[in-house]
């Protein structure tokens, strides 16, 4: 039997959304997905199967710099049970993919430019026959000498490592007086390692041939539309024949933005005419998608003698590795927010992004913020001391607020309460002096801190970041809401669910709208346009602005209904804020009128599609210039540590933190969303990192990439402030990534404060202490 969509067994829950039952905008209901997920009966894109599925493997290179003499897949061809194995020769469309630029191959031709790279792809009947086939191909490789300093990229000297040259781009931001010096200088040079997104679900896909030349994927990803376009120009298809299914994602944070084995399964599974099952183990995880850009940064602040900044200088390199990924953006992001959220009245950056021989690096929680925030607030509290101020005092000093112009000329016309993010900071109490116990010394259970050597620091930083696409990318999402004949609200969206809460928000958004229950449809291509990618902090702005839109125009369609049964004029019936529908006047016949949306419809069925959009951003000019942006949030961090300096090791004791959320519209969803970017930044502060050398990957598990448990999170302390912002749906913002951006900082100062070491580098490592 020739495999169809129809065979697969994707052991989902019925409907990703689940019901709403009750819950409005600003309510904290049960996630739909939460109580299969604690009890194991998720289906992951990792748990799917199909009627006569084969299982992919992808061979790749052990090299990071490389020519390709030959490749012979025959010995692999000839293990029983193989069924077909491809290589760049049997890409039928684009041989290369990329989510901004086109320049990653699909699988190698002629040269490897990073370890990892793939090289070919088969399917056999067994993972293990798969494995035993993977290694019998035999590639014929010249190994070069890499290109790994992301310095000597910048170099017009250094010969190219890709067609399109080693700088991917480069901004320069100049603003005011850039010959402006201050009464005081502090200089600095800071450096962030390479951090893995270190999602618990590896990349995953079940690839399904429809029997007519086109295939269905249901995938762990990000963006559907965006795979499903890339993929199809590389199947060399329509993009109706290459249909995308969101399966349930263990996590994203950025690292599944761009295509994994999307097009891999694809090939296999049209080659083989059966469907193909991908899922990454953890060594093929860590090389199998870009990671947080590492960098190297160098900073002059000036300032008055009262601690006013009158000109910030930066000089920030960013390694892409070998493929440009979203790095353009990336780079134009740490150029933007250079500065920190803070009146610089000169500025002059210089921002560069370059190509190299090691792991691509593209999209991370933050991208290209966290960066730069370890740097200015490195700077800052040099500056702090320098002058004799109280760090807190000379953040204050300095804050933006709503009407202040950014480096980039661009007026802060919404909330801007980077004060009050630093005040609410500071003003959770401290935690109690360290105990007696083992387990609340630096180093644990490993018994090695003595504690009359702990000492005890306490650091603050503050960041901020756009929300939302930029420099004029074009940034919509559509959405249908259907309310059925029984009541209850559907709701079509292709947002991607990869645990930010979307499905709940949208839920709640439609009942606030309608007066009933909601349920959110499994995400896909086939029935609705593209909701663009699950990251940019913008899926409860965008999505939910979508959905808000769709709702409201069902229920301007039940009010003229119903007014027509009524034989009133729809003016005089009025649409309120909880759902229902009211007499707007007097005297009309209907005085007593009070229902909701559902109520009124009268078993009758609506419908309405709605698309979404913010206003127009503009790309940076020559001088890096421009209303690059549609808004803006902001957060501050106050972290505690416990450091043993003998041994250099760390304990984050609590973090507190003042975020800017616009406003609250699931108080449970921002809190999780607040402690899980937190942990990230503590990761990034004291463990994280990708050990490379020479361009080769030395930890990819999780044995050597050490992320932190539930022993290493600290207290988290959080005060949300709520200034609505003035185009977002319900005035809400994005709440995904403030946590991550200044945390890091906040536990470098804290660091810094407790040793008397002078932290220039992120992860502080125990050598760096001792």
């Amino acid at each position: 039997m020739t495999p169809t969509s129809a065979s697969i067994d994707v052991k989902a829950p019925p409907a990703r959304g689940g019901a709403a039952s009750g819950a409005r905008v600003g309510d904290s209901p049960i996630r739909p997905d939460g109580t299969p997920k604690v009890q194991g009966r998720f289906a992951f894109a990792s748990d799917l199967e199909a009627d006569g599925m084969l299982w992919g493997r992808t061979l790749r290179s052990p090299h990071p710099y490389a020519r390709v003499r030959s490749i012979d897949v025959g010995p692999a061809l000839a293990i029983a049970g193989v069924s077909c194995v491809i290589t760049a020769d049997d890409v039928p469309g684009a041989s290369t993919y990329g989510l901004i630029s086109p320049d990653q191959p699909v699988f190698a031709r002629g040269v490897v430019r990073y370890m990892g790279e793939p090289v070919a792809a088969l399917a056999a009947d067994h993972p293990d026959t798969a494995r035993r086939a993977l290694a019998a191909i035999v590639v014929d490789y010249e190994p070069l000498d890499p290109l790994v300093d992301p310095a000597r990229a910048t170099s017009t000297e250094t010969p190219p490592i890709h067609p399109d040259g080693n700088v991917i781009r480069h901004i320069r931001v100049e603003h005011g007086d850039t010959a402006a010096t201050g009464d005081v200088v502090v200089e600095g040079v800071y450096e962030v390692g390479t951090q893995d997104q270190a999602f618990l679900g590896p990349e995953s896909g079940l690839a399904v041939p429809d029997g007519e030349g086109g295939v269905d994927l249901w995938v762990a990803t990000q963006w559907l539309h965006e795979d499903r376009d890339q993929v199809a120009a590389c199947l060399g298809l329509p993009h109706d024949q290459v249909r995308l299914h969101l399966g349930g994602v263990g996590g994203a944070f950025g690292g599944r933005e761009d295509l994994s084995m999307q097009v891999h399964a694809c090939l296999l599974a049209l080659n083989s005419g059966h469907p193909v099952k991908m899922s990454y183990l953890r060594d093929e995880s860590f090389v199998g998608h870009v990671h947080r850009h590492p960098a190297r940064m160098r900073y002059r602040h000036h300032a008055t003698a009262a601690g006013d900044l009158v000109k910030v200088e930066a000089d920030v390199l960013l390694d892409g590795g070998a493929y440009a990924s979203s790095s353009s953006a990336v780079v134009s992001n740490a150029a933007r927010f250079a500065c920190g959220p803070y009146r610089v009245p000169n500025a002059l950056v210089d921002a560069t992004v370059v190509r190299t021989n090691n792991p691509p690096c593209g999209a991370m929680r933050g991208f290209g913020a966290v960066q730069v925030c370890f740097g200015h607030e490195s700077q800052m509290d040099k500056l702090a001391a320098r002058l004799g101020m109280d760090p807190v005092e000379l953040r204050l000093r300095n804050a933006l607020a709503t009407g202040d112009v950014l480096p980039t000329g661009q007026r802060l016309t919404g909330a801007a309460p980077v004060a009050e993010c630093i005040r609410a900071a500071v003003a959770h109490p401290l935690p109690p002096p360290t105990g007696d116990g083992w387990l609340e010394r630096p180093g644990g259970a490993g018994r090695t801190a003595d504690a009359s050597r702990v000492r005890r620091g306490v650091g603050v930083a503050a960041g901020f970041k756009n929300v939302m696409y930029s420099e004029g990318f074009e940034d919509d999402s559509e959405a249908r809401v259907r309310l059925t004949g029984t009541g209850v609200a559907s709701v079509t969206c292709a947002a991607a669910e990869v645990g930010q809460g979307f499905v709940t928000i949208a839920s709640q958004i439609a009942r606030t709208v309608l007066g009933c229950d909601a349920v959110v449809e499994p995400a896909d291509t086939v029935g609705i346009d593209s909701a663009g990618s699950s990251s940019a902090s913008r899926q409860t702005w965008m999505s939910g602005g979508a959905v808000l839109r769709a709702a409201r125009l069902v229920a301007d369609q039940v009010r003229s209904a119903l007014a027509g049964r009524l034989g009133v004029t729809p003016e005089s019936l009025t649409l309120t804020d909880d759902g229902r529908i009211v007499a707007a006047v007097a005297g009309v016949g209907v005085d007593e009128l009070d229902m909701t949306v559902a109520e009124a419809a009268g078993g009758q069925v609506f419908e309405s599609t709605a698309v979404h959009r913010h206003r127009r951003t503009y790309p940076l000019d020559e001088r890096g210039q421009g209303d690059a942006d549609v808004s803006f949030v902001f957060a501050a961090h106050r972290a505690v540590v416990d450091v043993d300096s003998d041994l250099g090791l760390v304990r984050v004791v609590q973090v507190a933190t003042g975020q800017d959320v616009g406003r609250v519209l699931n108080p449970t969803q921002v809190i999780g969303q607040i402690e899980g970017g937190i942990a990230q930044g503590v990761g990034l502060a004291v463990m994280e990192e990708m050990v490379i050398e020479d361009g080769l990957v030395r930890n990819p598990s999780f044995t050597d990439y050490l992320i932190p448990t539930v022993a290493d999170t600290p207290e988290v302390l959080a005060t949300c402030i709520e200034e609505p912002e003035p185009e977002a749906p319900f005035g809400a913002k994005g709440a995904g990534e403030p946590p991550t951006i200044s945390s890091t900082a906040a536990i470098a100062a804290a660091i810094r404060a407790a040793t008397g070491v002078d932290v220039t580098r992120v992860p502080v490592r125990p050598w760096d202490l001792i």
